[in-house]
């Protein structure tokens, strides 16, 4: 009769690697002589681990982790395209009680760890900025499509690269975003034309701005038009990073240092 190890040996069967998410000393202990290379992927080193992949946050969710892990490890030379991978991870308590394979492909590379890695303003903004222009690409507004452009980070700079359209209604408040209900007033605010700007803590510095930076030389995907290009250029001329929802065709996209790094489709994620 097959033993549950035997039904379930391939899942762990000729591994390039194991990652463990977020382990306990004693967990991470136990594969200290393991034949094969062990990776730990948490939001610090605590188990003095050889080799780790630092998460900027806590992912709520386990497929955004893995990719993540996965991803970093990838771009920083970790594991190479085509290793499997085992995945310790946690999903109903706080010990490891779960091991998902995957494979290390070219489809793990979906810009997350770029979005929030060596980006100046705190990753909890970017995250928080991110799940706004999502939930506004799957509702839009009254059921419309709506196309909106956040700007977070290197606020100074990215103000004196813009002009106001209207009058700004943040000017003198001191509302961050990830309060649930200023995140409401920048749904009913995207309505109208401009950029938000937000600083690296998550204040909202100003909406209707008019971005200013010359456009030469930004490339973007064909197809993409004047918000994109915008997002692109105040990326290139400043260390804030851009997050665009398209009104045309709903997706979310995310861009630093001038360049594409991130496409979503809100629906899928």
């Amino acid at each position: 009769m097959s033993t549950l190890t035997d039904l379930l040996g391939d899942v762990v069967a000729d591994v390039d690697d194991v990652f463990l998410f977020s382990p306990s000393g004693s967990f991470h202990d136990r594969f200290r002589e393991a034949d094969v290379d062990v990776v730990v992927v948490d939001t610090e080193n605590d188990v003095d681990a050889e080799t780790f992949v630092e998460l900027p946050l806590e992912f709520d969710n386990v497929r955004d982790r893995i990719r993540f892990g996965v991803e970093g490890a990838v771009e920083n030379g970790i594991v190479e395209e085509g290793d499997a991978i085992a995945c310790s991870v946690a999903v109903f308590a706080d010990d490891a009680d779960s091991v998902i394979r995957v494979r290390a492909t070219e489809d793990m590379g979906s810009g997350i760890y770029d979005l929030f890695v060596d980006s100046r303003a705190d990753p909890d903004v970017i995250r928080d900025v991110f799940q706004v222009a999502i939930e506004l690409g799957k509702k839009g507004q009254k059921g419309k499509p709506v196309g909106a452009l956040f700007v977070v980070g290197d606020a100074g700079k990215v103000m004196n690269k813009s002009r106001p359209l209207s009058y700004n209604p943040f000017e003198k408040s001191h509302v961050h975003v990830g309060d649930p209900i200023v995140n409401v007033m920048l749904k009913e605010f995207s309505r109208l034309d401009g950029a938000f700007v937000i600083s690296d803590s998550g204040k909202i510095v100003s909406a209707y701005r008019y971005l200013e930076p010359a456009a030469e030389g930004v490339d973007i995907p064909k197809g993409l038009g004047a918000r994109h290009m915008a997002a692109g250029a105040i990326t290139r001329d400043t260390n804030a990073t851009a997050i665009v929802l398209s009104e045309s065709d709903g997706l979310v996209r995310a861009f630093k240092g001038g360049r594409l790094i991130l496409e979503v489709d809100p629906e899928a994620y």
